[in-house]
């Protein structure tokens, strides 16, 4: 964007971003290592801040803010540019509504002014009426003799019921952008060709709409070759023992000392696993409203089902000499209840023991994995570059 166009200071809180997203974290991590460096922890290597930015710099780029703290923020977008700019053509940017030029705001109502000969200016209905009031040289094309003609365009205001009407499909797997890796990266599901994405893409629209079916591909512990949907035995004691149907006919099972079962097919699978799933989100929906009504409840003769038992699970996790990490049942079971109800919380006070704890547990498990997954990204990234210098000398 040329000098002045941009008349909003866009710092990194300004874009937007789903939670897990990549570069989010990424921010995180260099505003960690100019803290490191600030603070003098990391001896006399070079470090970022050392780079500084003048305020000639800052007033060129837009900044009216010309203080320290303007210079760090500028300096951290900048560092984020250059660790996002090899992988660009990876990334997908979405722009639900038209942002204004000069103010950054979505226009959501009204008109958005449009460029003539620029084709990705545009300006709402306040930043037009500032720019009509502004000297020539200031005006759009700034810096430019020839002023370039603005025109209105009126936008499509946002529906006022926006609620989706379509069922709610929950699945690990869609969670969080690691999950969704792991699948693909356990069933090499990819997108580097048509032909590929179309088979990924059918596949994951399964995972979807079928939650409970095996996420990753069976294999028989004889021959090692994938096993057919239905066509494999399965032993009832070992948890990881699998044979295909021509391997069983074959020996009829006599190598194991356990009993095999047949593989149900792919109608019973779906019947079953629909049913069993139904009746299993019924349960714990029960079960995490119990937890919550037993955090708040003060009656000693409460009438709900069930909550003098979970009181009594609250008072045991207290007195508890053994703990989980002991074996004990009790303290296990109610750390499960309590890790399911922390992963769905998206209260900010909320009075279930320990969930904060747990949700900052998670969010700290959530972000070690996230950094892992970046730093694998960049080293991949380096390899490339590395190969492209290697092959273009």
């Amino acid at each position: 964007m040329q000098t002045g166009e941009c008349r909003a200071k866009v710092t990194a809180a300004r874009l937007p971003y789903f939670d897990g997203d990549y570069w989010p974290g990424a921010a995180e991590d260099l505003i960690y290592q100019m803290s490191q460096e600030e603070d003098g922890r990391k001896g006399n290597k070079k470090g970022i801040l050392k780079q500084k930015i003048t305020k000639r710099a800052l007033k060129a780029s837009g900044q009216t803010d010309l203080s320290g703290n303007a210079s760090k923020d500028l300096l951290l977008m900048h560092k984020l540019g250059e660790t996002i700019h090899p992988m660009k053509e990876d990334f997908i940017m979405v722009h639900l509504q038209p942002s204004c030029t000069h103010c950054c705001i979505l226009m959501v109502s009204g008109n958005r002014w449009v460029c003539s000969q620029c084709k990705y200016f545009q300006i709402c209905d306040k930043c037009y009426e500032a720019e009509e009031r502004r000297e020539d040289r200031e005006r759009h094309p700034v810096n430019f003799k020839d002023k370039h003609a603005l025109y209105p365009v009126e936008i499509t205001d946002i529906p006022a019921d926006t609620r989706d009407k379509d069922e709610i499909l929950e699945s690990e797997f869609f969670d969080t952008r690691q999950a969704f890796l792991s699948l693909c990266q356990g069933n090499h599901y990819q997108y580097d060709t048509l032909r590929r994405a179309k088979h990924s893409s059918m596949m994951v629209l399964y995972h979807l709409h079928n939650p409970t079916a095996p996420a990753f591909v069976t294999t028989c512990n004889a021959c090692h070759l994938d096993i057919e949907t239905g066509q494999g035995w399965r032993c009832e004691v070992c948890p990881d023992y699998d044979v295909c149907d021509s391997c069983y006919r074959r020996d009829g099972g006599v190598n194991h000392p356990h009993k095999l079962t047949n593989h149900p097919s792919l109608a019973d699978q779906n019947a079953q696993n629909k049913e069993a799933r139904q009746l299993r989100v019924l349960q714990l929906r029960k079960m995490l409203d119990l937890l919550v009504h037993a955090s708040q409840c003060r009656s000693a003769h409460c009438q709900y089902p069930n909550c003098r038992k979970v009181k009594g699970l609250f008072r045991h996790g207290i007195q508890c000499k053994v703990r989980a990490s002991g074996g004990c049942v009790l303290c296990k079971k109610m750390w499960y209840l309590l890790q399911l109800h922390a992963r769905a919380c998206k209260e900010s006070e909320c009075h279930v023991p320990r969930c904060s704890d747990l949700k900052e547990h998670l969010r700290r498990l959530q972000q070690q994995s996230d950094s892992r997954r970046r730093a694998a990204v960049m080293e991949m990234m380096r390899q490339r570059a590395a190969e492209v210098a290697g092959g273009s000398s």
